[in-house]
């Protein structure tokens, strides 16, 4: 047995090594071979800056490792900057607090996202000359108590938010007597609650007002900028372009660039962008309006969203069969008798350890903090460029494994002691008896913890978009925010969701019924057949 598991470690081990090997190797490759792309940073889901769209229309920009494309103000002035270095633009399309990770870490060469250089995100990158300069508005509904607000102190009361990790959730302090409510990830989500009334308004710049007002007519904008005694820096009030520290000289080359876009070409830009934006609500037609919310959200976004099935289906199956089998090595190995030599029971002291600790450190923090760290993390210290793909399936497994090896250990210890004293008796060493015995009824009794640990995984890969991996989650929100239909487009989702649960829930119940074998299975009369045929035919 022993034998068994130092073949399926090394091979496992092997394995392990091929894929980061052919990783770095690829990503040496492709830094290589990309001399001659720009790879941009941003959100794509921040209209009119950024948004995601199905097709190349109005010069948008193709979004790496997906079928989906990106525009906006934003990918206009990469795409301008871009010309000016003679690269070819890319977007990487990435979550707001994975932005400057993602810079820092490499995976990315500009953050282009419609972001403030405070003074403390210049601490962790530079900034190039701004530009844009935006105003800031308080967004509230037409018919809200707030929107005649005249002064700072007219928000008491105001349940205001901004989105999270920006300058615009700290404003709200100068808003004497107003309620922060908790910071919101993007704007699609405050613009649900400001529609639903959960919150009385938010805080952005100017420009999120010009966008949200083409899509919704009831609503307006008290600009507090003009408001006496606000107070904001200037370089808070500006949007300026994330340049790694360590990449002096493109800084000087993205400035260069933006010295040739004139005020009057930015003006432009944005004016377009805020016409192309995603159409939704009143900007719809008339024949686009008759359509059931249903059939029109399908048919615009139905390929983008089975893309993301299939992500997420990928990432679940792969990572519950390869966790399983790390949860099999490391059940096997943590419940190995102790060795009689000194030796031995010292090495197999510290291997229980070192598994305890992995078991530990991956059951104890959360799946979407893990991402965060090797994703980002490994690029960082190692300067491995893992691709997004493969660092959700290496994550997932691992987190399985961790679970499921404590299953299977449970599993193995939990079968009567009668089992092993039994093929004892019939003289099976240690390795027969765990590998012909006990784990054929371990893993059998442990098949619907397996089940749950896989159904589980297929709702938890939505945590996977803290490295925008384009799964079934983060495919809805790039539709929610693109479309303004929230809750048409969050049922579908779950009713996904709840099919591909049900689907697997019940292929995993035939499976558990064909194991378990006939109920009415007589021990005797099977005796009795194969040891006398003769005694049938009498």
């Amino acid at each position: 047995m022993k034998s068994k598991i130092r073949m399926i470690a090394v091979m496992a081990l092997f394995t392990l090594l091929m894929v980061l090997g052919l990783t770095n190797n690829q990503s040496q490759v492709e830094a290589a071979s990309d001399s001659g792309t720009l790879k941009i940073g941003m959100e794509a889901n921040y209209p009119p800056y950024n948004w995601t769209q199905t097709t190349s229309a109005n010069g948008a920009v193709k979004i790496d490792g997906s079928k989906q494309y990106a525009n906006g103000y934003d990918v206009q002035i990469a795409k301008l900057i871009g010309k000016y270095l003679h690269k070819n633009v890319v977007v990487e399309k990435t979550e707001w607090d994975g932005l400057l990770p993602a810079l820092t870490s490499g995976k990315i060469d500009l953050i282009i996202a419609g972001m403030s250089p405070t003074a403390e995100r210049r601490k962790q990158i530079n900034f190039s000359n701004p530009y844009r300069k935006s105003s800031f508005v308080v967004i509230v509904n037409k018919d809200s108590k707030y929107a005649k607000a005249k002064t700072l102190n007219s928000f008491k009361g105001a349940k205001l938010t901004a989105q999270q990790g920006t300058l615009h959730y700290n404003l709200i302090k100068q808003l004497k007597g107003a309620v922060r409510e908790n910071a919101m990830k993007d704007f699609s989500a405050m613009r649900q609650s400001l529609q639903s009334g959960t919150i009385d308004g938010y805080v952005a710049e100017d420009i999120e007002y010009l966008s949200y007002k083409r899509v919704n007519r009831n609503i307006t904008a008290i600009n507090i900028s003009k408001m006496k005694g606000f107070k904001v820096s200037k370089s808070d009030s500006i949007t300026s372009i994330g340049v790694k520290k360590s990449n002096t000289k493109l800084l000087a080359q993205v400035n260069q660039a933006l010295a040739t876009i004139s005020t009057k070409k930015r003006n432009q830009l944005m004016a377009t962008a805020v016409k192309q934006q995603p159409k939704a609500g009143s900007s719809q037609t008339s024949a686009e309006k008759s359509q059931p919310w249903l059939v029109k959200t399908w048919k615009q976004y139905g390929n983008m969203i089975l893309g993301g099935v299939g992500m997420t289906l990928l990432l679940a199956l792969v990572g519950t069969i390869a966790g399983f089998f790390i949860g099999l090595v490391v059940g096997i190995i943590r419940t190995i008798p102790t060795p009689t030599t000194a030796g031995k029971k010292a090495f197999l002291k510290v291997v229980n350890w070192l598994l305890a600790v992995y078991v530990e450190v991956f059951r104890g923090t959360p799946m979407m903090v893990q991402a965060a760290v090797i994703y980002y993390g490994i690029a960082q210290l190692w300067h491995i460029n893992l691709n997004r793909t493969v660092a959700a399936l290496v994550i997932v497994s691992i987190n399985t494994g961790a679970y499921l090896a404590e299953v299977i250990r449970g599993g193995i210890i939990s079968t009567p002691e009668g089992q092993f004293e039994a093929a004892s008796a019939l003289g099976m060493t240690h390795n027969q008896r765990m590998w012909h015995i006990i784990l054929p009824q371990a893993i059998r009794n442990c098949l619907p913890s397996i089940t749950n640990e896989f159904i589980v995984n297929i709702k938890d890969t939505s945590v996977l978009s803290i490295i925008s991996v384009s799964e079934l989650f983060f495919v809805g929100s790039t539709v929610a925010s693109q479309t303004f239909e929230f809750f048409p487009t969050y049922f579908i989702i779950s009713v996904i969701y709840l099919i591909l649960t049900f689907t697997i829930t019940r292929i995993f119940n035939l499976i558990e019924k064909k194991l378990a074998g006939p109920k009415n299975y007589n021990l005797m009369a099977n005796q009795i057949q194969v040891g006398n045929p003769e005694d049938e035919v009498k």
